[in-house]
């Protein structure tokens, strides 16, 4: 395989009880080379697995790797849908977000789904670098939000850690109750209160940012949660780059992105 590939992969999910998809990116002479690390990207809430390839990742990371500015990795974006990659429901289901937002949300055993069933199959088909210095884990806007919950709770399964205009909410906001039971939910699964009250391995490597126009406001959270992590010694970078809260915003960065993954 001398181009490098993207691999479209249907799977069915036990945690979920329904099929899933994945899409996934292999560098040039994948079959020749030793076993190489996994960077697993996470979508937003209106995205799904292809949303990276749509605004070129693979394209990026091609030129990259040829030029030698980051390493030969394999690139996982599997479908999170809108679920916040929590788990949220024993019984997978979609509901409407709140009276005043009819957006569809999904409810479900999100993280045992990314967690148990994603990453082991990952490990099973492809020739990976099986465990946490060569595996990756970061994401865009509500993707990010899961990046760095599952990072900084699965210390042990990942080293490097991405949330690009994470979705970091100060507060549960009303639109967002219906994937919470309760405040220890939402508490279990805030990356700023993880980061308060755990412990992180040092040598784990961080990156945040955010547009300075975010509409979201996101780098207020991303400012937060690097404090946190730097005054424990964790290695963290925090950045406030041009944009506002779109895919152009991710496009116009994802060089810096890989090449924090890849360096």
């Amino acid at each position: 395989m001398n181009k490098s590939k993207v691999e479209k992969i249907s799977f069915y999910s036990n945690k979920l009880s329904k099929e899933m998809q994945m899409t996934v990116y292999l560098p040039r002479d994948y079959n020749n080379l030793t076993s190489l690390p996994v960077l697993y990207f996470l979508h937003g809430r209106s995205g799904n697995e292809n949303l990276m390839f749509q605004i070129d990742i693979n394209t990026k990371a091609d030129k990259m790797i040829k030029e030698g500015q980051i390493k030969p990795m394999i690139i996982v974006c599997p479908r999170i849908e809108n679920s916040r990659g929590i788990n949220s429901s024993l019984v997978c289901k979609e509901v409407t977000q709140s009276k005043d937002n009819n957006r569809i949300i999904n409810l479900g055993m999100y993280e045992d789904y990314f967690i148990k069933e994603v990453i082991p199959l990952i490990d099973k088909k492809f020739n990976t670098i099986k465990d946490r210095k060569g595996r990756y884990i970061g994401g865009v806007s509500a993707g990010g939000y899961i990046a760095l919950h599952n990072g900084l709770r699965y210390e042990n399964m990942f080293s490097k850690i991405g949330g690009h205009m994470p979705a970091l909410e100060l507060k549960l906001e009303d639109e967002d109750k219906a994937y919470y039971k309760d405040m220890d939910l939402w508490e279990k699964y805030d990356p700023i209160y993880i980061a308060r009250n755990n412990n992180i391995l040092s040598d784990t490597y961080i990156y945040l940012d955010a547009g300075d126009r975010d509409e979201g406001r996101f780098y207020e959270g991303s400012l937060i949660l690097h404090k946190i992590l730097k005054e424990k010694g964790v290695s963290s970078e925090n950045h406030i780059f041009p944009g506002n809260h779109s895919a152009e915003y991710i496009k116009s960065n994802i060089e810096k992105y890989l090449k924090f993954y890849g360096r």
